[in-house]
């Protein structure tokens, strides 16, 4: 049966999947998993990119060794914005920051000097967030980078790593959309915003869509894995993107949540929102597989959760998710909330001090232990989620009678069950893995496997498992929620 493996890489681990289909059903195997951490040197908050390559081709040797000639294609995808700068010999001009880096600090009021945020949104259809490439790149011209000045071609990271494999150089376009230098309605770059933040028009490549095949892997590629001509095609290349692609949603303007260490609510539509009521929403416009829109809103996430473990392992207590699943389950109901999108909790570090220091400050109960620390983080999230829920309902003119939910947070019932209880509907979980999916499906498209999303989705629909969580509580959640609005925004 033909393979296709998806290389999916998140901020914090990466892996190598195989996708075996019959065409009826779809079946995932992961062929290697490594770490991804983050550096901070004296120069700022690094990605080990070449590390990352290396283990990608590690991956890929492992998948020919057990598929050898069934493999048909490879894909990439990543986390959005960060990008590598290249030469004219393309040569890679330093490592690429990661977006956490603190060089975004004080950008955006120099970017807003130049065009107002409303400016932006019109153009792009993104609003400014610390994360932007937009930001990281203006903190470049700032300082006179040489490598900014040397640089002849932008890559964003899954378009490098493409690059690394096949030999081409192309910006794929879901990847692109994330940067707030698109026009999220022409597709193409936004070049009145370039040229008013001074960013080298130069560097601004050329855009392809999702599915495009760019060419085999290259010769010294071939002779590490041992197997050549095996195409790389640019697939949807930002990782929720594919996420979206492997949800299998029907009908327009579906409601779909992709959970991870950021979750991410959002609804899949022909045509970008930029007004103004979208704008003060804090609602971006992605693009997506087919010519879609991913009108979404960035939310905290799992983020929460997966630092209070790592602060807690730190400190020499290792728990696992499940059982802090447990615990959070166990622990009294809405004792407390926190605004998860607070940027006090976007940096790392000290999670559970920083929850219990927003309780103080807000005036509430403080939590004191495990349980309740985590109830208190999972409670807010799935009434922000809420939050989101209703300005979309408002934006669309539209009420959404169930959201379609993937990715790795969905493995944590007591979040989904939340969910449901907060937002009052269906929540549909499925796949956990949305994003390989995605992934491997539109390389099916691109491949002439499958003909187009709709079958890719119907493909999904047969091959994985889907739990249903329907809403219960109404009263108490309601009451919690006019709560919660009563302290986010503090």
């Amino acid at each position: 049966m033909p393979v296709f493996l998806s290389i999916d890489l998140g901020a914090g681990s990466g892996r190598v999947i195989a996708g075996v289909s019959d065409l009826k059903t779809l079946q995932l195997e992961e062929i290697h998993r490594f770490d991804n951490p983050g550096t901070d040197l004296p120069g700022g908050s690094y990605w080990n990119i070449v590390g990352l390559f290396r283990d990608i081709v590690e991956g890929l040797r492992r998948a020919v060794e057990k598929y050898g000639k069934d493999i048909v294609a490879i894909g990439i995808d990543t986390w959005g914005c960060d990008f590598g700068l290249l030469d004219g010999h393309g040569r890679l001009l330093g490592m690429p920051h990661q977006y956490r880096d603190a060089r975004h600090e004080g950008m955006p009021a120099v970017m807003h000097a130049k065009l107002s945020e409303a400016e932006i949104y019109s153009l792009t259809g993104i609003t400014t967030n610390f994360y932007n490439s937009s930001l990281h790149l203006l903190a470049e011209e700032q300082v006179a980078s040489p490598a900014l000045a040397a640089a002849d071609t932008l890559l964003f990271i899954p378009d490098l790593l493409a690059f690394w494999l096949c030999g081409v150089q192309a910006v794929e376009r879901t990847i692109a959309s994330t940067s707030q230098l698109l026009d999220a309605g022409t597709g193409d770059w936004a070049w009145g915003v370039i040229e008013t933040l001074g960013l080298p028009r130069r560097i601004f490549g050329k855009i392809v869509s999702p599915g495009t095949v760019l060419g085999p892997i290259r010769k010294e590629v071939a002779r590490q894995i041992g197997m050549e001509g095996i195409p790389v095609v640019a697939s949807a290349s930002h990782d929720t993107a594919s996420a979206v692609a492997g949800i299998p949603m029907e009908g327009d303007d579906a409601l779909w949540l992709s959970s991870g260490t950021w979750s991410i609510m959002g609804l899949e539509r022909k045509d970008p929102i930029r007004t103004p009521q979208a704008f003060a929403a804090r609602c971006c416009n992605e693009l997506g597989v087919e010519n879609s829109v991913r009108f979404l809103k960035n939310i905290a996430g799992l983020w929460l959760i997966q630092e209070c473990k790592r602060q807690w392992t730190l400190d020499g207590e290792s728990i696992s998710y499940g059982e802090m699943a447990k615990l959070a389950e166990a622990a009294p109901a809405f004792t407390a909330f926190i605004d998860p999108d607070d940027p006090v909790f976007a940096a790392p570090g000290e999670m559970p001090t920083k929850i219990r220091a927003w309780c103080e400050r807000t005036g509430q109960a403080v939590p004191k232990d495990k349980g309740t620390i985590l109830r208190v983080a999972s409670e807010s999230l799935a009434l922000k989620y809420r939050v989101v829920f209703e300005n979309f309902c408002a934006l669309a003119d539209k009420r959404f009678e169930q959201l379609h939910a993937g990715g790795g947070g969905i493995q944590n019932a007591f979040l989904a069950q939340a969910t449901a209880d907060a937002l009052g509907i269906d929540v549909i979980a499925g796949p956990i893995e949305a994003t390989s999916c995605g992934n491997i499906v539109v390389q099916m498209i691109a491949t002439g496997h499958l003909p187009d999303l709709a079958a890719a989705r119907h493909l999904i629909r047969e091959s994985f498992e889907f739990q249903n969580y329907a809403p219960k509580n109404g009263d108490e959640w309601q009451g919690a929620y006019e709560r919660f609005k009563a302290f986010i925004g503090r």
